[in-house]
Order: C-alpha cells, then structure tokens, then sequence
C-alpha cells in the first residue's frame, strides 16, 4: 500500500507560489524582449563584522549615470545603460545585454550607519559599502579573576 503525504495549510499556497514563480520566469525567458526584461544588475551582498557590502556588475555603464541613496532604511540604487551596439542581419535583431533604466532596492537592518554609506565605481563593478553602527560591532571585555 502506498504511502499518503499529508499537506499542511501551507504546503499549497507554496506550491501555488512556486508554480506562479516557474511561470512567471519561463514566460519572460520566452519572450523576445526577455533577456532584456530580467532583474539587473544582479547584486552580491556580502556581511562581516565591519558591515554590508552588495556589488553590482555593470560594465559600460557612466559612473554619472549611477545613483545611490538611503531613505528611511532602504538603499536604492537607479541608473540607466544606453542601447549602443546592437547587431543586425536581415530583419533579425539580437540583444543579450541588459539596458534600459534600473533600480535595485533593498531593506537594510538596524545595526548599521547609513551615514556613513560609501560607494565606488571600478572596471565595471559598482562597490557599495555600509558600515555597522559603533554599537553593533562586536566587543571584547577583559575579565578580571578575583583570586581570593
């Protein structure tokens, strides 16, 4: 006899969500605009005891083009890469790079200083960096052995 799996009240709503997802990413991949209509630049994001770092790849991109701001906890970083090059045969047109305007958001947690938000721009890569707050970075304490 084969055993039954029991679904809970959440299993459906995430295999709902799942499926919407899978679709949701096919249908763009199988569109002819859909290489172009992915989220870019992806981000790597990065977290040691000195704070948040995400780093964007966006080569050919004007360091002008590119803004990056905090408000009321979340980073947002906009800009826009200009279709330039492009290849023609015929009636055939092919893109593969990303282009067009952008912005990346992104919640940032309590324990760092947005006052203190940095960002650099080198060999196509978009460098962010967040420095936890004084009071969030780990501290030793010395202590003291009472020997009597």
């Amino acid at each position: 006899m084969a055993d039954l799996m029991r679904w809970g009240t959440r299993e459906p709503s995430r295999f709902q969500s799942d499926v919407d997802s899978f679709l949701n990413n096919f249908l763009t991949l199988a569109s002819p605009e859909g290489l172009t209509h992915q989220t870019w630049p992806k981000a790597d994001i990065y977290e040691d005891q000195e704070g948040l770092r995400l780093n964007f790849e966006v080569p050919g991109l004007d360091p002008s083009n590119v803004k990056v701001q905090v408000n009321e906890n979340v980073l947002s970083v906009s800009g826009e890469r200009k279709l330039e090059n492009e290849e023609r045969k015929g009636n055939y047109r092919r893109i593969e790079r990303s282009y067009g305007a952008f912005e990346r958001s992104f919640s940032l947690p309590q324990n760092v200083d947005t006052e203190k938000v940095q960002a650099a721009y080198k060999n196509g890569m978009l460098n962010v960096f967040i420095p936890r707050s004084e009071k969030a970075k780990p501290r030793s304490v010395q202590v003291k052995i009472d020997t009597k």
